[in-house]
């Protein structure tokens, strides 16, 4: 596979970023939803060379790469190292540059609930929300953490009715929609701790 997914103009691409340390069912479980919901063409897993939020450094990311191929056997999800192969740490510095790679494309930062509760952490915050709609997917217990947020407080005019889902690739950024129904209560940071993923 090229290290960079072809994809025609006009599609609709999520992208579903982080350390996959390891893959699980709960991403599964919101890329599944994703590609449901938002009616989206493909999604692209970003797995990430290092989280700049976490001290402790993942496992190596070739064998987290792997991890994921095997576990996602789904011909619209794309396993990939853009991060690595673009030299970017940051999700603010990585998707202007997809966007420039690709025009026409149709981009959906995709993140589970839990994700949202603490995205006013993440740097530039404010530049991702308006380089491309967010596609926020339920999470076990975040939900009401994630509405009263100060990301979701700060965009709260810009929320897309779950009704309009379907539409959100379609929308211009600062967008982002919040969906809810069944979950899946799966972390990787409990696959470690039951000493199910050695690093």
């Amino acid at each position: 596979m090229p290290a960079f997914p072809p994809v025609t103009p006009g599609q609709r691409v999520g992208l579903l970023g982080g350390s996959f340390d390891p893959p699980h069912t709960g991403h599964v479980h919101i890329t599944q939803e994703a590609l449901r919901r938002f009616e989206l063409d493909w999604v692209w897993w970003l797995v990430s060379p290092g989280n700049p939020l976490k001290e402790d450094a993942p496992a190596d990311l070739s064998r987290r790469m792997a991890a994921s191929k095997a576990l996602i056997q789904n011909p619209k999800v794309r396993v990939t190292a853009l991060e690595h192969h673009l030299n970017t740490r940051y999700t603010a510095d990585t998707l202007p540059r997809l966007v420039r790679r690709y025009p026409g494309v149709r981009f959906v930062w995709l993140m589970g609930a839990d994700n949202l509760a603490g995205f006013h952490t993440w740097g530039a915050w404010q530049s991702i929300a308006r380089t491309m709609p967010l596609g926020v997917l339920a999470r076990p217990g975040e939900q009401i953490r994630a509405g009263l947020s100060p990301a979701a407080r700060s965009l709260a005019r810009f929320r897309l009715p779950q009704s309009q889902a379907g539409a959100l690739a379609y929308k211009t950024a600062p967008r982002w929609c919040l969906i809810t129904g069944r979950m899946v209560d799966q972390s990787s940071s409990e696959l470690r701790n039951r000493g199910v993923w050695q690093r």
